[in-house]
C-alpha cells in the first residue's frame, strides 16, 4: 500500500512537471512569436518632389494635377503618410506605424510648397516634409517673394508651413546646396583632410540650424543631402549637430525597424513630371 502511494505522488509531481514544462515552452514560443513579428521590417517607401507649378512638367517639377492625382492614389490604395517625427518614434521603440506607410518629401524649399502643396495636404490629411536651404531665404526669397513658379519660401512662410500641422522642416545645408570650390553638395573635396571638411560641413549645417531655431523656434532633426552627395566622412557631423535622420536621392527602398540607425541614409524616388501617377506608382509602390 505505501508502495503504492509512493508510486502514485512520483506520477503526480511528474505529471505537474510536464505540465508545467508544457506551459512554460507554450508561452516561450509565443512571446518568440510576437517578437518576430513586432521586430519584422517595415517597408517605407519615400516620395521626392521639388516644384510644383503649371508649367510644362520636367524631371523635377511636376504640375498641381499631378500632385493631387498621387495623394489621390495613395488614398484610394489605402497608403498613409507617416511624418519624420513618428518614424523616428518608432525606431526607438515609442508607437507603432500604420499600415502601408509612405512618406513625402519636398526639396530646396520652393514657395509652391506652402501656395499649392499644404492645400493638397490638408484636403487629403496628409503630411510631408519639406526640406529647405539656408542661402535661398536669406538671399533669394527676400528679392522676389511669392510667385509660384520660381520663388523660394522666406522665414515667415516657413512659420506658416509648420503652424499649418502638415509639414515638417528639414535641413538642405546652408550654402552648399551648389556646386563650389569643385565640392559636389556637402561632399568632401579632393585633398581635403577629414578635419577640414569636418570644420566646414559643421559650420554651415549649425548655420542653418541656428536660424531655423532662431525665426522657427525649434532645431530640425532632418537633415537631407544636397544633390543626394552622401559622404561617409559627414555621419559623424551629422550626429554631433542632432539630425535622427538622413535623406539621400537613393532609389531604393526603405526597411524601418526599431534600430535608430536605420534612418541614417533613406532612399527616396524622385517625381518626375514626365511621367503619369500610374507609372510613378509602379514603380515606388507596387515594385516588390
Amino acid at each position: 500500500m505505501e508502495k503504492k502511494s509512493r508510486l502514485h505522488s512520483i506520477i503526480q509531481i511528474l505529471s505537474t512537471a510536464l505540465i508545467i514544462f508544457l506551459i512554460g515552452a507554450v508561452i516561450i514560443l509565443w512571446g518568440k512569436t510576437l517578437l518576430t513579428k513586432a521586430e519584422e521590417p517595415v517597408r517605407l517607401p519615400v516620395i521626392m518632389y521639388h516644384s510644383i507649378y503649371t508649367d510644362t512638367p520636367t524631371e523635377y517639377t511636376v504640375s498641381p494635377r499631378q500632385v493631387e492625382s498621387d495623394l489621390q492614389w495613395l488614398k484610394s490604395n489605402g497608403y498613409n503618410t507617416v511624418t519624420a517625427e513618428q518614424v523616428i518614434a518608432y525606431t526607438q521603440n515609442r508607437g507603432n506605424l500604420p499600415e502601408n506607410p509612405v512618406m513625402i518629401t519636398l526639396d530646396d524649399g520652393f514657395y509652391n510648397n506652402l501656395s499649392v502643396l499644404v492645400p493638397l495636404l490638408e484636403k487629403y490629411d496628409m503630411t510631408a516634409v519639406v526640406s529647405v536651404v539656408g542661402s535661398y531665404i536669406d538671399n533669394d526669397a527676400i528679392k522676389d517673394p511669392h510667385n509660384p513658379k520660381y520663388s523660394y519660401l522666406t522665414w515667415e512662410d516657413i512659420e506658416e508651413l509648420v503652424k499649418s500641422g502638415r509639414v515638417e522642416i528639414g535641413n538642405h545645408t546652408y550654402g552648399m546646396h551648389s556646386l563650389y570650390d569643385g565640392r559636389i553638395g556637402c561632399s568632401i573635396n579632393k585633398g581635403e583632410s577629414e578635419e577640414e571638411y569636418r570644420k566646414a560641413i559643421s559650420e554651415d549645417f549649425q548655420r542653418l540650424q541656428g536660424e531655423i531655431r532662431e525665426n522657427i523656434g525649434f532645431y530640425p532633426v532632418i537633415f537631407t543631402y544636397p544633390f543626394g552627395s552622401v559622404s561617409r566622412e559627414s555621419l559623424p557631423v551629422i550626429r554631433d549637430s542632432g539630425f535622427l535622420m538622413t535623406l539621400t536621392c537613393r532609389e531604393q527602398e526603405n526597411y524601418i525597424t526599431r534600430d535608430p540607425q536605420c534612418l541614417y541614409g533613406i532612399g527616396r524616388y524622385n517625381r518626375s513630371g514626365l511621367y503619369s501617377t500610374e507609372e510613378y506608382m509602379a514603380k515606388i509602390i507596387e515594385s516588390r
